[in-house]
């Protein structure tokens, strides 16, 4: 597995979901965790887990706030440099998703989404560069299957995402001669909060038990995927084991990017 001892890995959207997945195997991998996210108290809860993974509190740093805000990410990377003098892994994983059909969608519904998926993803990686390029680290950041693949009900979520795709190919190419890294994830989907947190019939348990249930025949693996199998998979992108692979998109969505876009919603 992995070794990231000694290893300083900044994870947004860390305190649910996909994000708090990744911070515990990280964790589990011996690395210094940054960790951000809107729920103070979710990230509390976070870091917890993360000792029982082994790592003690000087190698957990917290930071609630708005990721949308340039101040707040000026104080989070420099807090995060303050406490462990580098940065090797920047993995942007916040996101966000609200259902709509374009005819539906409002200009504040669009800024919402593009904000928080896209813009802000930007900026952090941009201010982070100097420091990455200090360590020869790289980046990593969640897309969805989403960005290739058309769905119905949630276009604004597939262009923030497939913007993601382009930034990550492009930024591959812009910081390649300094030997610093940037690929990207694309989930299918993943048991989390996101699709409850926005989508009013998923917050019944038995209603998205059977949202899972359906999903699993649109992935040709026969199953849903969990948190653990997208932190793996950043693991290894970030890891010296990856060390000639950038610029690359990695589905890691049981086949699904292999079959025809749906008509209905799906999203990870």
């Amino acid at each position: 597995m992995p070794n990231f001892a000694q290893k300083v890995v900044l994870i947004t959207g860390a305190s649910a979901g996909i994000g708090e997945g990744i911070a515990l195997h990280f964790a589990s991998l011996g690395a210094n965790l940054s960790l951000t996210g809107r729920n103070k108290e979710e990230l509390s809860r976070v870091a917890g887990k993360c000792r029982e993974n082994g790592l003690n509190d000087k190698q957990i740093l917290i930071q609630d706030g708005d990721l949308t805000s340039g101040e707040f990410r000026g104080n989070l990377l420099k807090s995060t440099i303050e406490k462990f003098k580098r940065l090797d892994v920047l993995v942007n994983n916040a996101g966000m998703i609200i259902y709509a059909k374009t005819s539906e969608t409002t200009e504040a519904t669009y800024d919402t989404m593009m904000d928080t998926n896209t813009k802000c993803h930007f900026f952090l990686s941009k201010d982070a560069i100097p420091y990455l390029k200090e360590s020869k680290g790289n980046i990593v950041n969640i897309s969805s299957i989403c960005g290739p693949k058309p769905m119905a009900e949630v276009a604004v979520y597939c262009m923030s995402k497939a913007a993601i795709d382009m930034f990550t190919q492009c930024l591959s190419l812009e910081l390649a001669p300094f030997g610093v890294r940037v690929n990207a994830v694309n989930p299918g989907t993943i048991v989390s909060k996101i699709a409850r947190r926005e989508h009013s019939a998923y917050q019944d348990e038995e209603k998205y038990e059977k949202f899972l249930e359906t999903q699993k025949s649109k992935h040709p693996l026969g199953r849903v995927g969990f948190p653990v199998d997208i932190a793996q998979a950043v693991a290894f992108l970030a890891s010296e084991e990856a060390s000639f692979i950038t610029g690359q998109i990695l589905f890691v969505d049981g086949g699904r990017h292999c079959v025809s876009s749906a008509v209905a919603t799906n999203v990870k």
